[in-house]
């Protein structure tokens, strides 16, 4: 049996309030800490040529862990309070991955 595709949301997302931002991500890895599901790597990228412009992409061992993960009530909280530091709501994009390479 073929284990289960990685999975991968892309957040992309505006603020002008980035310190909030991640003070609130800490506060979520915090009460995430210990669940079985969940994340499992997450990257924040800035955008060069737009300063308050972002993604954020976070990888899950499958696409079942990460909508379990969705469902629970603290992703729930996280992503309302999200919203409300962005200057326009965020949106999500759902990837599966297809092929991963470590170069070192």
């Amino acid at each position: 049996m073929d284990a289960p595709m990685k999975f991968v949301q892309i957040i992309d997302f505006e603020t002008d309030r980035i310190d909030e931002m991640r003070e609130l991500a800490q506060q979520a890895e915090e009460s995430a800490a210990g669940r079985s599901e969940g994340p499992t790597r997450r990257l924040v990228l800035r955008d060069r040529n737009q300063p308050n412009h972002y993604r954020v992409v976070i990888e899950f061992d499958s696409y079942d862990e990460a909508m379990r993960n969705s469902e629970h009530p603290d992703t729930t909280k996280f992503a309302e309070q999200m919203a409300a530091i962005c200057t326009k709501p965020p949106t999500f994009m759902d990837c599966d991955a297809v092929d991963v390479t470590d170069f070192r």
